[in-house]
């Protein structure tokens, strides 16, 4: 009775700790979804706002109005299929930017995201594109460009010029295709009577670190691909302590958010230096400068660049990095050690999407899958699992004649396992092979932008955030806020009930503590689950729904698993 009573306040300590400590392990270490896209009042669903969604979004404590920033100074529209926005002549920036395909709320009225917003207003964010001033005069900064066309479009390119009083003539050519992708070709014709020496940059600036986290999951922040490597780092913090900089031949370098990137693209062909600063106002610039040449009179020097602003789309990413066009732009995604398995589970998972066209449906039929392909190594794990329900009882026998000689009760039953050739691992296997397809699907529910805002039914509105419809307050009935832990939703209770009554249908435990740890686990996990994405949780569900029909079919070939075990 004494053990009994020990074991029912072990399992409620590591309750307790596993209900209230999972938060703060899973914030640094597994953000579990996106913030909720809507809330459940009095039992219907209404769009939240997503700050988040808008680095730059207007607010009473903006800086000024964005309008009357735009206003102020001349500009050429920007139209493609994606983006909508404007380039300031005054200064050549690239500081007006829509991504028209994708909005802030899942509300039919939301605006679409902005990713560029000029100086002077909240959140400014913009590139630009230049000459050092090292025995050159470019045009200053605040300098009014001329522009050849008004309209940047995939098929019209426009070329900005300017000039100085020493007989040099700039130009910046500007081509964009249908996505994200900016060309910029930076030439310098000299007639002067000097040679001069030409160095081209570019910068993204932006004001404050990124909205979105950084954590051990998903890296926002500075990063670079340089010397054939991803670097996510450094962390905005870690440039207070002074500039990160880097040498490289090939690669990028600019800011990522979870779903957005700004990045400059040098020449992949030419060697350049790339830094990461911190400055005043807590600004932050990612920028690269090439070696100067020497521009004799009469000559014009030429370099091309490139500038990625846009929706880290995952097809998209690869397809400028296969074709040559950004070395490993591919990586901008954080797809970190399980790279090889989240991949293809997110190409196949968006293969279903888009012959389906629901997500949670998608993901049905992925979970569908993937137990079809493993259910040959299911019917061994029963096989294995009869096997050491009928061994039992002498596993039984040997720890009561042991139980004061744990090496020798340890020998024993390993050479019981050997005699009667049964391995008590195998039905582990697959378990283990659901981890990583399990943390595979989480990675890309939490990471890929296809899967932001997907609805699946009723009120689930975007399966990437949690379930809003959280039952103790009556599905919004009762005008409270719940705590953290106590938001459970209608799904993760469901997600408790499958494990309930999958675990019923394994084989009971001989030994009392293993019962009490599978009886409380199931209630558990609903609550550490209940703040992961839906997506994730329908994904558990399905397979315990067809765990439990895989078992009731697997019992009616292997009784003895039903069976209690001989005395």
């Amino acid at each position: 009775m004494k053990d009994e009573s020990k074991n029912f306040v072990l399992f409620a300590v590591i309750a307790a700790l596993i209900l209230f400590g999972w938060p703060l392990v899973q914030n640094r270490f597994f953000p579990t979804a996106n913030p909720p896209a809507t809330k459940v009042e009095q039992g219907k669903s209404r769009a939240l706002p997503q700050p988040n969604a808008d680095p730059t979004a207007d607010s009473p404590a903006a800086l000024r109005d964005r309008a009357q920033v735009l206003a102020e100074s001349p500009r050429i529209r920007i139209e493609t299929p994606a983006l909508k926005g404007s380039i300031n002549l005054k200064g050549a920036r690239i500081d007006d930017l829509v991504l028209t395909r994708y909005n802030e709320t899942v509300a039919k009225d939301s605006p679409p995201i902005r990713l560029f917003s000029p100086a002077g207003t909240q959140d400014a964010y913009f590139a630009a594109f230049g000459w050092r001033d090292e025995g050159l005069r470019p045009p200053a900064a605040d300098a009014v460009w001329t522009a050849s066309a008004p309209v940047l479009t995939p098929g019209t390119p426009v070329t900005l010029t300017a000039s100085n009083a020493q007989g040099q003539r700039f130009a910046i050519e500007l081509a964009v295709d249908n996505d994200y992708l900016f060309t910029v070709k930076q030439t310098v014709a000299n007639a002067g009577r000097g040679a001069v020496p030409v160095a081209a940059y570019g910068l993204v600036n932006r004001i404050g670190v990124s909205k979105d986290p950084d954590s051990w999951t998903i890296h926002t922040g500075p990063m670079s691909v340089n010397n054939g490597a991803a670097h996510y780092n450094p962390n905005f913090k870690d440039l207070a302590s002074g500039p990160a900089r880097f040498t490289s031949n090939g690669g990028w370098l600019g800011f990522t958010d979870k779903y957005w990137l700004a990045a400059m693209v040098p020449d992949q062909g030419r060697a350049f230096d790339g830094q990461f600063r911190a400055g005043p106002n807590q600004s932050y610039q990612a920028d690269f400068t090439t070696a100067p040449q020497l521009l004799p009179p009469g000559r014009q020097l030429s370099q091309t660049a490139k500038l990625f602003a846009g929706a880290k789309e995952v097809k998209l990413l690869d397809r400028y990095t296969d074709t040559g066009a950004v070395t490993k732009l591919d990586y901008a995604i954080d797809w970190g050690w399980f790279r090889l398995v989240e991949k293809p589970i997110f190409y196949y998972l968006d293969l279903l999407f888009r012959l389906i066209g629901n997500f949670g449906v998608a993901i049905i039929i992925l979970t569908l899958t993937i137990r079809l392909l493993v259910f040959p190594i299911a019917q061994r794990q029963f096989a294995s699992m009869a096997a050491m329900r009928a061994l039992q009882p002498k596993m039984k026998a040997i720890q009561e004649r042991y139980k004061d000689d744990k090496p020798r009760q340890q020998q024993e039953i390993m050479a019981l396992y050997k005699a009667e050739k049964v391995n008590p691992l195998a039905g582990c296997l697959p378990t283990f092979i659901q981890i990583p397809i399990f943390y595979a699907l989480y990675k890309a529910l939490l990471l890929t932008i296809e899967m932001r805002h997907q609805p699946f039914a009723l009120w689930i509105k975007d399966l990437s955030a949690p379930d809003p419809a959280t039952i103790l307050n009556l599905f919004g009935y009762i005008p409270i806020t719940l705590p953290h832990f106590l938001a459970i939703g209608v799904v993760p209770v469901l997600l408790g009930i499958s494990m309930f009554f999958q675990f019923r249908l394994n084989p009971a435990p001989m030994d009392d503590a293993q019962k009490q740890v599978f009886a409380i686990l199931p209630w558990v996990l609903m609550f550490v689950m209940a703040p992961f994405a839906v997506g994730l949780q329908i994904y558990w569900i399905t397979t315990n729904c067809i765990s439990i029909a895989q078992q009731k079919w697997l019992y009616s070939r292997h009784p003895q698993l039903k069976q209690a075990p001989a005395k």
